[in-house]
């Protein structure tokens, strides 16, 4: 191929064309854990209620819940993912091998948001939340019913790999996916380049800008203990129990088992085999979905 404007122009339509082939291929699971934000700028600042909102009988005037007074703020962070085209490869009429790598950064391009939201589960043990709390924490402030303050715990201590219960009935999933900009292709394929002069090389790239971070804490449970039974009904029946300030029920019901490859066999022994070693039925077959991230280890 003659190296001109047109061809080179020519060339990067092609290029772009197959990296939206990798892009749309991509059946991505993160939307269905974490809630998408559109974001404007470089962060957002997330007021957000004390608690789950909730619908009261109408008695005298309304009554007006308070906004949390600390700041949850997250700042997006920007991605880039880059391919190298040698001018010689162009010269040459071997451009054409490059297309599927081409249509990999598309693939890998739909994959970062996977690769981001699932491992805030895991930085969720030690990263706080928007009540200041770590996100899994034995602390988590929240008023009984005379308003006194006490402690909730949505998360059980351990060495082992985590694993999660989570409720994601609720219109807030437990993440928040912050959006700023979804992924771009962008090319470098100017013969004037900088690259193609110093280097003989035309660069074509992605890159995009978002970030993760909590909402809710009561719509998830966290754990570093074994995954056995005792430690599945313990983690269940407190995310059941989770009430809002002054002891209503914010009603939370586990629906999915989320866990790392490491924790796959453990997940399916709780709540995919129908009896137990003995040949007594499992009590907990079906109560909740397993899920297996490989993300999560």
């Amino acid at each position: 191929m003659i190296i001109n404007s047109p061809n080179l122009r020519m060339l990067t339509t092609g290029y772009r064309a197959n990296f939206q082939l990798g892009l749309a291929a991509v059946t991505s699971s993160w939307a269905r854990f974490a809630t998408e934000v559109p974001s404007t700028t470089s962060d957002e600042l997330y007021p957000f209620l004390n608690q789950i909102p909730g619908m009261r009988k109408w008695i005298g005037e309304r009554q007006l819940k308070n906004v949390s007074t600390g700041e949850y703020r997250l700042v997006n962070e920007d991605w880039e993912d880059t391919i190298k085209v040698t001018r010689n490869a162009i010269e040459d009429d071997r451009y054409g091998i490059y297309s599927p790598l081409m249509t990999m950064l598309g693939d890998a391009a739909a994959r970062q948001p996977d690769e981001l939201v699932f491992p805030t589960f895991a930085r969720g043990f030690n990263t706080n939340c928007f009540d200041g709390q770590f996100f899994f924490d034995t602390d988590h402030p929240v008023l009984d019913a005379d308003g006194s303050a006490t402690s909730v715990s949505n998360m059980q201590a351990g060495g082992g790999p985590g694993w999660y219960l989570l409720d994601l009935t609720k219109a807030v999933k437990p993440i928040i996916f912050q959006n700023r900009r979804k992924p771009v292709f962008a090319a470098m394929d100017n013969p004037d380049d900088e690259s193609v002069f110093m280097r003989k090389e035309f660069v074509y790239g992605a890159d995009s800008r978002n970030t993760s971070g909590f909402a809710f804490w009561q719509t998830a449970f966290g754990s570093k203990a074994a995954l056995d039974a005792p430690n599945f009904k313990a983690a269940f029946d407190a995310m059941s129990l989770f009430k809002k300030d002054y002891g209503a029920p914010l009603a939370i019901t586990p629906n999915v088992l989320l866990v790392g490859p490491t924790n796959r066999s453990a997940g399916e022994t709780i709540v995919k085999k129908a009896n137990l070693a003995g040949g007594e039925s499992n009590l907990d077959y079906g109560r909740v979905e397993l899920v297996v991230a490989p993300w999560l280890g």
